[in-house]
């Protein structure tokens, strides 16, 4: 590809070689077109197999123009040749079809670095001189100026280049990770999560995994909860959130709607009253208030609203609320919400459960809903975002939360009547305004295409993986710049762990290879050895264990003891709330709290706004 014909005048400033003995006669192309955007290089090219493979014209290479006291920086998106045809054994002129990046500039010291701009000053002419981009000027490219920055691979054009990253930058305003199934992008967000964790190591996270993956990679960060550890209690759900689960899924009866907006602040009155009753408007409690109520007393305002004479043209609607809340209620998969030791738990203790408070060295939990009924995972989903929003919001700063959501499509879709209105608004919340206070969200989704864009537009920094849907290219064509919009045209071909990352938390688009993890670190590697359903090499499936677990509702295996939560405990399924004897003593109600318990999550047996009972 380097032609060397007749004896042309040597370069204006000298560019640095393969080999000190190379001739600086040696060049690439000419410029023979120029736009705003874009440029066209004039080149030859032979067969005759003397030349590096490496030198060789190829789309995605970076080249620089020189211009004397500066070098426009572009990047190679197209190679052909006027005519289609090849001659054997000649130089056959090509064109080379480059997207103009932006420019290098040297310093006023021979010894300073060379400094890059997005912005051109000055385009390159006719005629002007184009040559594979140094070392040097591809290091100043990608530099960060300045800002802190981490290493998470190289550069996919120079594996001697690392790619760093702004780490600030990329979790304060958001970012998203996309990619088709089966490119990395499960292992790209654990090598994110460790890199972030290190360098932040006040930074707490909360990943939403729908399919048990991460807690296998981050194991000496992260604390796992499942169906059988998690510990969210009813009281907690806001109406809407409470709705949610109570007509599992469906749409809501607006009669049933408005009769627990009127009964959910009297049962929760009661409660903090001591059992006695309140008059109306003596309180300000409302049916989203975070305080404990019994379902026993739920339960009879409706019986006492069913024996008013006024209230026949209510009835129907009051029995058919009573029976929901009843089933809801005994149904075993639901035990992490209505567990009769949930009233006497904290708020406090909760969510120092799940976020972290202190982390005591584990900063990550893993919140697994595999093993949750589909018809209460938008309701927990929303009860977490929207906590984790005001967490950071009360704390003033102090408390700083990532939020990370693994198949995000399902909570944030881009039709407005899919999904569940509250998780999007709780998330979109988070998206919108949580870089104020210290709240970040991660998104990780295999099609774009059907996330909300509102969500994907709040994200500043974008890792974009292998894409095949015209649709998803699409999206994240639409987000980068114009200036980089060539790069997208190597979705369709990225091989695995290469990744396209673009926004604020790079210096400019870059094509990066993630770092390669361990194998014992990949995502969904490992099982625990707990799980009844893994069988060892020989071993037939045991069918028993597996319908036993379906019929009592436990999708989970058991919990790592070094990764189980301190008040994670076995549900009664004979005591639920309000039943008479929930408080009576019990092995199964409540877990002692001991003094190593109130030192690891800085909490005590306080209770939240409640009077004692007597008896």
């Amino acid at each position: 590809m380097y032609v060397e014909r007749g004896n042309p005048p040597g370069e204006a400033t000298s560019q640095e070689r393969r080999e000190a003995q190379q001739s600086d006669h040696r060049i690439l192309g000419h410029v023979v077109r120029c736009d705003g955007a874009r440029a066209v290089l004039a080149a030859f090219a032979g067969d005759d197999g003397t030349d590096d493979p490496a030198e060789r014209w190829t789309v995605g290479r970076m080249i620089s123009i020189n211009l004397g006291t500066s070098r426009t920086v572009g990047l190679v998106y197209g190679v052909g040749k006027p005519g289609h045809d090849w001659k054997t054994g000649e130089l056959n002129p090509i064109e080379v079809e480059v997207e103009l990046v932006g420019e290098v500039r040297d310093g006023a010291l021979p010894s300073a670095r060379p400094v890059f701009d997005r912005g051109i000053t000055r385009y390159p002419h006719v005629g002007a001189h184009a040559h594979r981009i140094r070392s040097r000027d591809l290091e100043a490219v990608y530099d960060l100026a300045g800002r802190r920055g981490i290493a998470i691979g190289h550069l996919s054009q120079d594996e001697e280049i690392a790619a760093n990253i702004a780490i600030e930058d990329t979790l304060s305003r958001h970012f998203a990770v996309v990619g088709t199934t089966g490119v990395g992008k499960s292992t790209a967000v654990s090598l994110l999560m460790r890199k972030a964790i290190a360098a932040c190591p006040d930074l707490r996270i909360l990943i939403l995994d729908p399919h048990n993956e991460f807690a296998a990679s981050l194991p000496e960060h992260s604390v796992r909860i499942d169906s059988s550890t998690l510990d969210l209690p009813f009281w907690m759900f806001r109406l809407e959130e409470f709705a949610e689960v109570l007509f599992r899924g469906r749409e809501t009866i607006p009669e049933e709607m408005d009769l627990l907006r009127d009964i959910i602040p009297l049962a929760k009155a009661i409660y903090r009253n001591g059992g006695s009753h309140v008059r109306r408007g003596t309180d300000t409690i409302t049916a989203d208030t975070p305080v404990p109520y019994r379902i026993a007393d739920l339960l009879k305002q409706i019986d006492d609203r069913i024996g008013l004479l006024e209230g026949k043209t209510d009835r129907p609607a009051l029995r058919s609320l009573r029976v929901r809340i009843e089933q809801i209620a005994a149904d075993p998969r639901y035990r992490f919400m209505f567990n009769s030791r949930l009233i006497e738990d904290t708020i406090h203790q909760t969510i120092g459960n799940i976020f972290r408070v202190p982390h005591g060295g584990r900063p990550v939990t893993c919140f697994e809903m595999a093993g949750l009924p589909s018809e209460v995972v938008n309701a927990v989903c929303s009860v977490l975002a929207r906590l984790a929003f005001d967490l950071a919001l009360l704390s003033e700063g102090r408390l700083k939360l990532l939020v990370m959501c693994e198949e995000a499509h399902r909570y944030m879709p881009a039709n407005s009547r899919q999904g569940f209105a509250p998780t999007r608004e709780a998330l979109a919340r988070i998206a919108k305004e949580g870089r104020k206070y210290g709240c970040f969200l991660g998104i990780v989704t295999q099609r774009p295409g059907e996330l909300d864009p509102t969500i994907l537009s709040q994200c500043s920094t974008v890792f974009a993986m292998r894409l095949a849907n015209e649709q998803d290219k699409a999206i994240i064509r639409s987000a980068i710049s114009d200036s980089s919009a060539s790069s997208l045209s190597f979705l369709s071909s990225m091989g695995q762990r290469e990744a396209i990352a673009f926004g604020e938390g790079v210096a400019t688009t870059m094509r990066l290879k993630f770092e390669k993890l361990d194998k014992r670190l990949l995502p969904g590697q490992q099982r625990s050895s707990a799980d009844p359903t893994a069988i060892a090499p020989g071993q037939d499936v045991d069918l028993a264990a597996i319908v036993n677990r379906l019929r009592t509702g436990s999708a989970q295996q058991a919990t790592a003891p070094e990764t189980s939560l301190m008040f994670a405990g076995s549900a009664d399924a004979t005591s639920q709330p309000g039943d008479p004897d929930y408080r009576r003593s019990s092995s199964l109600l409540r877990r002692p709290v001991t003094d190593e318990a109130e030192q690891r999550y800085g909490l005590k047996p306080t209770t939240f706004g409640m009077r004692p009972h007597n008896g």
